[in-house]
């Protein structure tokens, strides 16, 4: 294989664990949403915490770094639309993605609180599972990292 091509593979690489992480957040999200006791949205909400987000990680790092060598590599300019567009997309939507994920460490937080206590559901953990806040900052963060997936295909003015 090429240079170019383990590069590609690795950009790749990364964008499938980004989109594939991102999509495991929302499921799990989801999840603790409809979910009856805290024990439950605890755990969902660990998981985004302890295993989801290790992914994400990984995946932003590798198509940030492997991308710009990628446009390096090939010859690309980096003053390009697409390419500054992508950087700045990625950029946003990983803070709004942390923004959102102290949100959901308030609920998770909360959840394990009244878990460890054996208490119910109460109203002030549904309000912090469902806080418009932190839901619209997660979800607008994978539309932005969706963004940057369109413009990597689409390469506008390329």
């Amino acid at each position: 294989m090429s240079a170019y091509e383990w590069l590609l593979m690795l950009h790749i690489t990364g964008a499938f664990l980004l989109m594939g992480g991102g999509a495991a957040a929302a499921v799990l999200n989801i999840g603790a949403w409809r979910a009856e006791t805290p024990g439950e949205i605890a755990l969902l909400l660990r998981l985004i915490q302890r295993a989801v987000v290790p992914v994400i990680g990984a995946g932003s790092l590798l198509t940030l770094v492997i991308g710009l060598w990628l446009v390096h590599h090939v010859g690309y300019s980096y003053g390009t639309f697409w390419v500054w567009g992508a950087i700045v997309l990625w950029v946003v939507g990983n803070a709004l993605g942390g923004r959102g994920g102290r949100h959901q460490a308030k609920a998770r937080i909360e959840a394990e609180r009244l878990a460890a206590t054996g208490s119910a559901t109460t109203d002030e953990l549904r309000a912090l599972v469902r806080d418009p806040v932190g839901n619209v900052l997660s979800w607008a963060s994978g539309l932005a990292i969706v963004l940057v997936l369109v413009l990597m295909v689409w390469k506008p003015g390329q």
